[in-house]
Order: structure tokens, then sequence, then C-alpha cells
């Protein structure tokens, strides 16, 4: 059995109905958590998530930033104040320097960044207003370092949020507030089979052909994130704040041997 880690968490998953997100919520539940807020864009995946692994779902759409400032106010209410926040929803859309359009670009730094960045704005308010410590993590990606051709945006965006990140932990640390994110590589993902399928015409056996190409004979598995994410949500992780933990098996900046 778990160490019940979270037992005194009031905690908000953004993007937490399906994939990396719902394994943080399950894995804090698990660890102890019962006040706990899921969201999504879909209404009917997002209530029946929350049913299975006993939650409370909130509607929102990442591309809409006020929406969310909201949103965040609301689970805090609800909760009667909220001490940990996960954020895991994005838009994996591609697009390369050739030929992204403006409306893309914008609205993946909607999604990814803009909206991210005034949720962290609005959770950490509240938690100041009340006095209370705090923590956050945001789920990122090794691709934010450089990333494909084809994910440009992606990329970008998600590294504008890596600097928001330490930036943020930087700026609350003395309201006890830590900040910390997870770089995660190539991962096992409902959304990434919709993605292979749509933009990359990959048959029904692309998981097992990319997982034997991997060094570990895997792709990153949503609940090993998900126990990275709950102990740096814990108060087992101590001081730490400001971290952006590699959680991939390829090491960024190694050359072929």
């Amino acid at each position: 059995m778990s160490e019940l880690i979270h037992q005194n968490t009031a905690a908000l998953v953004i993007g937490g109905t399906q994939g990396v997100g719902e394994a943080m919520a399950q894995r804090l539940i698990a660890e102890g958590c019962r006040k706990i807020v899921i969201t999504g864009r879909d209404a009917e995946v997002g209530e029946a998530t929350a049913q299975r692994i006993g939650a409370d779902f909130m509607q929102v759409d990442l591309s809409d930033t006020v929406a969310v400032m909201k949103l965040v106010d609301d689970a805090d209410a609800k909760l009667g104040g909220l001490n940990a926040m996960a954020i895991a929803g994005a838009s994996t859309e591609r697009g390369s320097i050739l030929n992204t359009s403006v409306e893309l670009y914008d609205r993946m730094f909607t999604i990814n960044t803009r909206s991210p960045f005034f949720a962290i704005q609005r959770f950490a308010q509240n938690a100041i207003d009340a006095g209370r410590p705090a923590s956050i993590v945001n789920i990122l990606t090794v691709s934010a370092m450089v990333g494909q051709s084809f994910l440009s945006p992606y990329a970008a965006s998600k590294g504008a949020l890596t600097t928001i990140t330490r930036n943020a932990a930087q700026a609350l640390r003395h309201n006890r507030i830590r900040v910390n994110g997870i770089n995660c590589g190539w991962m096992d993902t409902p959304g990434e089979h919709k993605i292979q399928r749509d933009f990359h015409g990959a048959d029904d056996d692309w998981l097992a052909k990319a997982e034997a190409a991997q060094p570990m004979g895997t792709l990153v598995k949503t609940d090993t994130v998900a126990r990275q994410a709950s102990l740096m949500l814990s108060p087992a992780s101590g001081v730490m704040t400001g971290a952006i933990v590699d959680f991939d098996q390829n090491v960024v900046g190694a050359l072929p041997e």
C-alpha cells in the first residue's frame, strides 16, 4: 500500500480526464487525496473519468484563458482552498517553421503557454491570500529543447512554459509555493495513438514497432510520470522548487557513440 502522502492535499489537475493527467489524478487519489478536481474540454469524457476514479469534474477549454482563470477560482472555492495543481493539458498539433500558420501558432501558445501562465497566477494569488503553502507541477517535454521539425510551435510554446516554470518558482518561493516541471519524452497515451494515426498514417502496430526501437524497449508510461508528479506535489519533496526533470531514456545533448 502506498504511503498516504496526499491525505492533506486539495488538488486541481488541468487536463486530467485522460492520458498522463488522468494517471496523475489516480496516483494522487491512491496516495490519500480526497479533494480533487479534474478538467477537460469534453464534458461526457470528463464526467465518466471523474466517476470512475472518484474525482470532481469541471469543464474548461484551454483555448479560453479567461475561463481557465475562473475555473481555478471555482475549484479553489469548491475544495475549500487548493494547495496542489498539475497542468497536463496541451495541444500537440503539427507544424514546422515553414508551414505553421499564424492561427496555429496563436492557438498553440494560448493553450500551451498563456492559459497555464494565468492558471499559475490565479492559483498562487489564492494561496498567498489564504497564507497556504502550495505546490505546482507542469507537464513539459524534452521537445522544448529542440524537438522535431514538425513540432515547431509545440516546442516553442513548451519552451516558454519551461521558463515560466522556473521564473514562477523564483518569484513564489518566499510564499512557500513550489513550482517544478517534468520534461516528458515520447509517451504512450491515447492522444499519441490518435496523433500517430491522424498525422503520420501509422499502422495499428506502430506502438510495438516504436517501443522495439527504444533503448529500454518501451515508450514513457503515464503511470511512471504520475509517480514523479505526485512526489513533486507532496511534502515529501521538501524544498524542491524550480526543478525541471528530464523523464526520458534519451539523454539530452548526447551524441552517437
